[in-house]
């Protein structure tokens, strides 16, 4: 296989604090010799476990990038034990552009894995990732939130693995996070993503769901936070102890807990996120906007669950996921 052309400007074996970039060459007819310039951190203290730490795989999702901009900014070499890699704007052109996927390419970064050396700009990232940078770390982190098109309540995620013990690696480091939710989630659209690139290289990985509304708030912004040092410390990379809250435990157990708009419209929510319903409650209706006088076509609840997620804003088109639920455990 080729070589990926991305540079790295820092040393990932250098002790203390080096702040680079992965500059990946690209030419395009703003500049024929240019470059997308991938901000990287590398904060390293000795022999130990490495995390590795990104934000901005999706480029409207901002908890994650915030709190991973002000960890590269605040902490000090001295107080690591072993190496942390932070990344806080993996898809830096979908940052840039505040789009879900790359302008360069249209490709969404987390359905881009393994990647390709000579493929477009986000399949060449996605193979640096893949063949660079996992097979240097011990655990990962990687933030999500809404964006845009969605709106969760905050919470922590690890997946159901084949590998158990890998698993109760990867829930244990989610329970560490402590979102207020902390969820073994269910994917419905799992080919090509970096947790699976991740979990089959054995890594113990964490994700989240953090807001959304294409925003940041106060409040998840402070989870983010506090999750990410929680996470840190739990892998002995940080000292000290975590700051932990309650958290509500949840699973998703089937597919039922996935609602799809089946037509265009307005859409109108009759519970909050949060709420429980039960199965065959009206979770939302769809008004037809191309006309007067007709009757709103209903979503109805699948399973009995908890509202952790929901289609925003107003408008829905046709296969929106416009509502998911978990349920408590």
């Amino acid at each position: 296989m080729r070589d990926n052309p991305i540079f790295s400007t820092v040393d990932f074996t250098q002790d203390g604090i080096q702040h680079g970039h992965l500059r990946l060459p690209h030419s395009s007819n703003e500049s024929a010799w240019g470059a997308i310039q991938i901000p990287i951190s590398v904060i390293r203290n000795g022999s130990g476990p490495c995390a590795l730490l990104t934000g901005g795989n999706h480029g409207d999702e901002y908890e994650g990038p915030i709190a991973l901009a002000a960890l590269a900014h605040e902490l000090s070499a001295v107080q690591v034990s072993g190496t942390i890699l932070i990344l806080p704007y993996m898809n830096y052109p979908a940052v840039r552009a505040g789009t879900r996927v790359s302008p360069i390419d249209g490709v969404n970064m987390n359905r881009a894995f393994p990647g390709l050396p000579d493929g477009t700009a986000s399949q060449k990232i996605a193979d640096y990732f893949e063949r660079i940078l996992l097979p240097m770390a011990d655990l990962v982190l990687d933030f999500h939130s809404g964006g845009k098109t969605l709106d969760f309540l905050p919470f922590a995620a690890h997946h159901v693995l084949d590998d158990k013990a890998q698993e109760a690696r990867c829930r244990a480091a989610r329970d560490a996070f402590n979102a207020p939710f902390s969820v073994e989630m269910r994917e419905i659209d799992a080919l090509g993503m970096y947790d699976h690139a991740a979990e089959a290289q054995g890594k113990t990985f964490v994700t989240t769901e953090l807001g959304g509304g294409g925003t940041a708030r106060p409040a998840t912004i402070e989870i983010a936070r506090r999750g990410l040092r929680n996470v840190l410390i739990h892998a002995g990379i940080l000292a000290g102890e975590p700051e932990l809250r309650p958290s509500v435990q949840m699973t998703q157990p089937d597919d039922a807990c996935f609602h799809f708009a089946m037509e265009h419209g307005m859409i109108a929510f009759n519970v909050e996120l949060g709420e429980s319903v039960a199965r065959g409650q009206e979770l939302a209706q769809v008004w037809d906007i191309s006309r007067n006088g007709a009757a709103p076509k209903m979503i109805l609840a699948k399973r009995d669950g908890i509202l952790i997620a929901r289609h925003h804003p107003g408008l829905v088109q046709l296969g929106d996921c416009a509502a998911v639920l978990g349920v408590a455990l």
